[in-house]
């Protein structure tokens, strides 16, 4: 089959090789899956870079999710070889391939009526927000949501599930592109912080109070702006850190302003109680099929594509989700 290998740690444009390997062979537990399509995460970048939290032997095939059709099931898998899985690669034989392996315990069933690249590109960035705004942020209707880095794959996500939800979003983006994104995607008030100042727009928009939820997954100096902007008893939710500086919040400031820093960690879960991701993707299909919410992904792309499309990724100039479909 086909595959885009790392041998060697580093940027992935530079450093991956396509090459011919051969099929990877379930263990017990595991799957075989046709990759019909494969989200690009920032996380896949920082493990070729050798700087994720979780380092793969070389060779390697990146692509830490797919979606695909089962061709071969290992041992103590109920499950049948033409169904279509969407979940966690494993074992290094990662999604930007012809075929990779998945576990089943820990992925789901992609439901009829969905196609592959809508799939991958709501699983893990609307699980995402589900988590922030449902399991951790107790979102409630009518609530004041603020969304940074709006136009992005979480943070699109962030916008639409809010709306469903009943609440009035603010998004915040930079540049005239990603906020006419954010219009699109249905936000009450956008702000561009490279021209504006993102402290004074939604004061004002808010008539002085702040946000109940702030949605936060750049961290840095934006962390900084965010805690000032969480309104009397709110919710930071702590997402991610895309500026790549790990920002720190006043002990004394949380008291004052009596409100919340919440960590979100998806999947952590996992370790301790994975009943959550039941309800979780339950709800985010419900949503998806009821048209409620409508994954952004900007622009699919083949083998011969992808490298580049990993380095936009890193450059910040793509908007939603990025797909990787080796069909094309």
């Amino acid at each position: 089959m086909k595959a885009w290998q790392l041998h060697e740690a580093g940027d992935p444009w530079d450093h991956l090789q396509l090459d011919e390997v051969a099929s990877p062979e379930p263990g017990p537990g595991t799957v075989r899956v046709a990759v019909d399509a494969c989200d690009l995460n920032f996380a896949d970048i920082l493990q070729c870079q050798g700087s994720y939290q979780v380092r793969l032997p070389t060779p390697f095939v990146p692509g830490m999710n797919a979606a695909g059709t089962i061709v071969e099931v290992g041992d103590g898998v109920d499950l049948e070889i033409g169904q279509r899985i969407i979940g966690s690669t494993i074992d290094g034989h990662g999604g930007f391939a012809e075929e990779a392996l998945l576990k089943p315990s820990v992925s789901n069933l992609i439901p009829e009526g969905i196609d592959p690249v809508t799939a991958v590109g709501m699983h893990v960035t609307y699980g995402t927000s589900w988590f922030a705004l449902h399991q951790r942020g107790h979102l409630q209707p009518g609530e004041t949501v603020l969304v940074l880095a709006a136009a992005g794959g979480v943070g699109s996500s962030a916008v639409q599930m809010a709306k469903a939800h009943g609440c009035w979003v603010i998004a915040a983006a930079g540049g005239p592109e990603k906020v006419e994104t954010c219009r699109r995607l249905g936000a009450d008030v956008v702000v561009d912080y490279t021209n504006d100042d993102l402290y004074e727009r939604v004061m004002e928009a808010t008539s002085g109070r702040g946000c109940d939820v702030v949605y936060d997954p750049v961290g840095g100096d934006y962390f900084d702006i965010a805690r000032r902007l969480v309104a009397w008893e709110g919710r930071l939710l702590v997402v991610g850190f895309a500026s790549g500086r790990i920002p720190s919040a006043p002990a004394n400031h949380i008291l004052v302003k009596n409100y919340s820093v919440v960590g979100v960690h998806m999947g952590g879960y996992r370790q301790f109680d994975d009943k959550p991701f039941e309800r979780c993707y339950t709800e985010l299909y419900d949503l998806l099929l009821a048209g409620d919410i409508d994954p952004l992904v900007s622009e699919v792309v083949g083998f011969d594509e992808l490298p580049r499309a990993l380095k936009d990724l890193f450059d910040r100039k793509t908007t939603g989700r990025v797909v990787f479909d080796p069909r094309r």
